[in-house]
């Protein structure tokens, strides 16, 4: 996986700023089902903001985590939030 550069990290954290937390981390943590939802959110948007509902005390180790199971990048953690950004694949054509 390719780093960001600091550029594309403040405009990341700048488009951040105005989202709502898309999902949460429940009583079930990192899950397969929660992966799994995870992926199929950043396969629509690039930039996702997840929000630690009942692990707020692990969300320091946990964050990383997160990020390499899904093969994106934690652009920030603040408070019980954390910015993950995983850019969309790039559409190969279909033959006619």
């Amino acid at each position: 996986m390719v780093s960001l550069t600091n550029a594309q990290i403040r405009s990341l954290k700048a488009r951040a700023q105005r989202m709502k937390a898309t999902l949460e981390i429940g009583k079930d943590g990192v899950s397969p089902r929660f992966l799994a939802a995870l992926d199929d959110v950043l396969k629509h948007h690039e930039l996702v903001k997840v929000k630690f509902g009942q692990f707020k005390e692990e969300k320091k180790e946990l964050a990383p985590q997160v990020a390499e199971k899904s093969g994106s990048h934690l652009v920030m953690r603040v408070g019980n939030v954390m910015v993950l950004f995983r850019p969309k694949p790039e559409e190969v054509p279909v033959p006619k």
